[in-house]
């Protein structure tokens, strides 16, 4: 447990059906498992210390002695392995029965919580037995211990921020208003299901959706332990469907009819900041102290040396048919978003300043598509090629070849005249290579379409994408300004994956040729001369790594993460790629360049929103030009 993570575990034992002294036995083993891989939480199957499938045997006086002996057995041990278990058994209160998960901890019984909705449809015939659970808990006596029982309790850790945790059993996710609802608007952000479901066909498949819409609308952990083998399979066989979810999304699942325990970190921080961003998310505060019994336990807090996965591209899906699906979504996004545009405004003409770099590249093919929406000839878009003194042979001809496989207009205007005219008037020295000499040049650029977009009565697209405006990698007023920037929304490291999908999908071989050279090219402004005809102004030397910087960027906006754990996140998902100190010198530059730039974000050009990161000033980033960093400096300088 360290920053946020947590460990937790969903176990199914082989069980033998009215056999409880066995049947802890087994449970003891796998919670041993559990510890000595440092689970923290650890779910075991509804009625798993009797079998779910004993039937008539539930009402023998035995059984349901032994099985509460056991459990006391089970509760002892946490105390040593230092877990919050939660395990399934039969409990008698007041002359009736229920279906109970025990929440074991502290080598104590926390607490009883009873399933709330009790199935006696086609196969189940559990009211023939227990009884419902009531909200409001009651106080049990078992073993000289007052227990509470009832489905209202929460389960607080005071020894790790942000865990606490409710149950719901089996049936109870299935109704159309699960109990782990209102657990979660009360507080809960872990919620355990023990569960008996049985195998039909086809039914995994519905039993996942459940789980992960449940995460994912409840914006919590889900840990869902099933019954397997050892039940009765006089008519029904159990295959040990464990699952583990966070925020809509599987974290880990268990091979069906394997009885395999599965384990995965929860990332509560995570949970809690996506709940705190949601302004539709309901305060838990009165809720939990109206209709709740809150009840803490504490666990020590150790290193974790995390098993789940980090991504280090979080804007690039990594299965490739779900990253195609992206790519053709967001290039449609930002398409439509511009038919839009030129539709309201009346303009049947566009401009674009064509470079043979990625993001001219991508900005001309999205202006392609949305033409083909209107129905316009592409003959009307006027890319512009503006050589100066960076330019390089190989860009150059790039933009040349792309914008004739397109059927865009090709317009060439040299700047360098132009740019000289400038330094000398305004009594620059040309030989000085500073950041006047790389601004006039992109100013000039600017100029120059802006002025052919009035000679056309058109509009000038904008190419400039989100890890630029993020670093302020863009000379104000000049690439920064436009009249509608398809890109502002697109992250570096998946502009290269859309104009990939359009290569590999366009089916011309020649464009799809000149589309993977561009690919190929390195990032550059172009604004330095080149050395033997190369390229010498490496835009990644300059600033760092793209995949760096859109790492830090999604972490920092999307869940407000601190410096520290972006640091320790990124060390993992780059683990082998760069050095600690690498990444610690660009995550020291990602955030004095995002805060010292936010003055360009400000006055953007509209643009489309492709994801669920974006830095429109009218959307979804609103920061202050003049907000001091000092904060987050200082616990950079710590690390």
């Amino acid at each position: 447990m360290f920053q946020g993570y947590i460990r937790v575990a969903a176990a199914t034992p082989k069980i033998r059906v009215a056999d409880p002294v066995y049947n802890g036995e087994r449970i003891l083993e796998l919670m041993k498992e559990g510890a000595a891989r440092k689970a923290k939480i650890m779910v075991f199957p509804e009625l798993c210390l009797t079998a779910y499938t004993c039937s008539d045997l539930f009402l023998q006086d035995s059984l349901l002695d032994k099985a509460r002996e056991a459990l006391s057995q089970l509760a002892l041990a946490t105390n040593i392995m230092d877990m919050l278990v939660f395990v399934g058994l039969p409990w008698e209160v007041h002359g009736k029965l229920y279906n109970v998960a025990a929440a074991l901890g502290e080598g104590r019984i926390l607490g009883l919580v009873p399933k709330t909705h009790i199935p006696n449809y086609s196969e189940y015939y559990e009211a023939r037995h227990f009884s419902a659970g009531n909200e409001e808990p009651i106080m049990v006596e078992y073993g000289g211990q007052q227990i509470p029982m009832g489905t209202n309790l929460l389960f607080t850790c005071t020894s790790v921020p942000h865990l606490t945790v409710a149950a719901e059993i089996c049936e109870d996710i299935w109704v159309p208003s699960p109990p782990s609802i209102r657990h979660a608007m009360a507080g809960a952000t872990v919620i355990v299901n023990c569960s008996a479901s049985v195998e039909t066909v086809g039914k995994d498949a519905y039993r996942k959706a459940l789980i992960i819409g449940q995460s994912g609308r409840l914006v919590c952990g889900y840990v869902y332990s099933s019954a397997g083998e050892g039940e009765s399979s006089q008519d029904l066989v159990f295959g040990g469907h464990n699952m583990i979810a966070e925020n809509g999304n599987v974290l880990a699942e268990a091979r069906r009819f394997t009885g395999e325990t599965v384990y995965a970190d929860l990332d509560l921080e995570r949970l809690r900041s996506e709940r705190r961003r949601m302004t539709t998310y309901p305060s838990s505060n009165v809720l939990a102290q109206d209709c709740y019994q809150t009840v803490g336990f504490t666990l020590r807090k150790e290193e974790l040396e995390l098993i789940r996965r980090i991504d280090p591209a979080p804007f690039v899906p990594h299965d490739p048919a779900e990253r195609n699906k992206r790519c053709e979504e967001i290039l449609s996004i930002q398409s439509l978003g511009l038919k839009k545009r030129l539709e309201h405004t009346g303009c049947r003409h566009a401009v674009i300043g064509i470079s043979g770099g990625l993001d001219s590249t991508l900005a001309l093919l999205v202006t392609a598509r949305a033409f083909d929406l209107l129905g316009l000839p592409r003959n009307q878009i006027h890319a512009v090629t503006m050589p100066c003194f960076g330019t390089t042979d190989r860009t150059y001809r790039n933009a040349c070849l792309m914008t004739q496989k397109l059927g865009a207009s090709l317009q060439e205007i040299d700047i360098k005249e132009a740019v000289s005219v400038h330094f000398r008037d305004i009594g620059h020295n040309p030989d000085s290579h500073d950041v006047t000499y790389e601004n006039s040049q992109a100013r000039e650029r600017t100029q120059v379409l802006m002025d052919v977009a009035n000679q056309e009565g058109g509009m000038v697209i904008g190419t400039g994408d989100m890890s630029e405006l993020a670093l302020g990698w863009a000379t104000y007023n000049g690439d920064h300004m436009s009249m509608y920037g398809v890109n502002a929304s697109v992250p570096k490291t998946l502009v290269r994956h859309l104009v990939r999908y359009y290569a590999d999908t366009c089916g011309e071989k020649e464009l799809s040729e000149v589309l993977l050279d561009v690919l190929d090219t390195p990032v550059s402004p172009e604004l330095l001369p080149p050395k033997d005809g190369v390229i010498a102004q490496k835009t990644e030397d300059l600033v760092g790594p793209y995949e760096l910087h859109d790492f830090f960027l999604y972490h920092m906006l999307r869940f407000g993460y601190e410096p520290a754990r972006i640091y320790r996140m990124a060390r993992i998902a780059f683990a082998g790629e760069y050095e600690d100190e690498v990444i610690l010198k660009w995550l020291k530059t990602f955030y004095r360049r995002f805060f010292t730039q936010q003055f360009k974000r400000s006055c953007l050009p509209d643009g489309p929103k492709v994801g669920s990161v974006a830095l429109s000033p009218r959307g979804d980033l609103r920061m202050p030009s003049d907000a001091v960093s000092r904060i987050w400096m200082e616990e950079l300088e710590k690390l």
